[in-house]
């Protein structure tokens, strides 16, 4: 091209970034300043993220000082989402905050951001705090709101809370729970030793439970001494995955722990009648 505007190099910038070119695009941001191109906010939204991806935390705060000396984050809320979304992805919560607290303008976006880098940074119940902060705010919450809530309900223990919320979810909000939200719930049940209330749970979903989900669920009988829930779990594995040697090893390891030897002998039989190997790491009792 003869000549480039400041659209033609977000196009290529944004371009990397989508593509995991998170490097190459912060060379071509380089190659842009040295070539006299003003930043806009479409620059830095794409920019931001892949700093945070690479741990640029320097040239990431370069981005954001120009952002604000342009005045950015008063006119765009998409920028002050970008730099409180860098900063919680660079584990700086403190920043984070006080980005959020200084944004003239908020969106479900940026609460749902704060809310997730809390669950993810050790800030558990201050994200319990802001998502009911929303209300006041007068900013309706949406799916992703209520992924980051009971995310940080899961990590606090915060067992009656996240029951709560998942209720208000249908009958407050009009939000029918997808997936996402019944694995939330089930993560934090079995954390929380309640176990057979996490498999009522997924009893009564109206979508079919998916492979993670019943992971999380094993994962929980094999912590709090279920067995009996856990082999249900594992032929639900195997049932999903019916390829993945793993669940195999796992359901004879459950059968031979429990003296039960004829049954642990049924299983590597299926698994060679299935022509299901075993992977090397896995150990088969027997």
């Amino acid at each position: 091209m003869n000549e480039r505007n400041v659209a033609s190099w977000n196009t290529i910038i944004s371009c990397l970034g989508q593509s995991g070119r998170d490097r190459e695009a912060l060379e071509l941001f380089d190659e842009m300043r040295k070539q006299g191109i003003e930043l806009d906010e479409v620059t830095v939204v794409s920019l931001l993220p892949a700093c945070a991806r690479l741990g640029a935390v320097n040239v990431g705060r370069q981005i954001e000082s120009y952002a604000e000396s342009s005045r950015l984050p008063e006119d765009f809320v998409s920028v002050g989402n970008a730099i409180i979304d860098f900063y919680c992805k660079s584990g700086d919560m403190e920043a984070s905050m006080r980005k959020f607290r200084e944004m003239p303008r908020k969106n479900v976006v940026s609460f749902n951001t704060v809310i997730t880098g809390m669950a993810f940074n050790g800030k558990d119940r201050q994200g319990v705090e802001l998502f009911e902060e929303m209300a006041t705010e007068g900013v309706s919450p949406n799916d992703a709101t209520f992924v980051g809530v009971l995310t940080c309900c899961s990590h606090a223990g915060m067992v009656d809370r996240a029951r709560e919320l998942f209720a208000s979810m249908s009958v407050d909000h009009q939000i029918e729970p997808k997936l996402e939200h019944y694995g939330c719930m089930v993560d934090l049940l079995g954390r929380s030793g309640c176990v057979r209330e996490a498999f009522d749970l997924i009893r009564k979903m109206p979508m079919k439970p998916n492979a993670a989900l019943w992971g999380s669920a094993l994962s929980a009988c094999r912590t709090h001494g279920d067995m009996e829930l856990a082999e249900l779990a594992v032929k639900e594995l195997i049932n999903l995955e019916p390829w993945n040697s793993g669940n195999y090893v796992l359901l004879s390891n459950l059968y031979a722990n429990a003296g039960r030897w004829n049954e642990a002998e049924e299983v590597r039989v299926q698994m060679r009648g299935r022509c299901v190997h075993k992977v090397p790491g896995y150990s088969a009792v027997g």
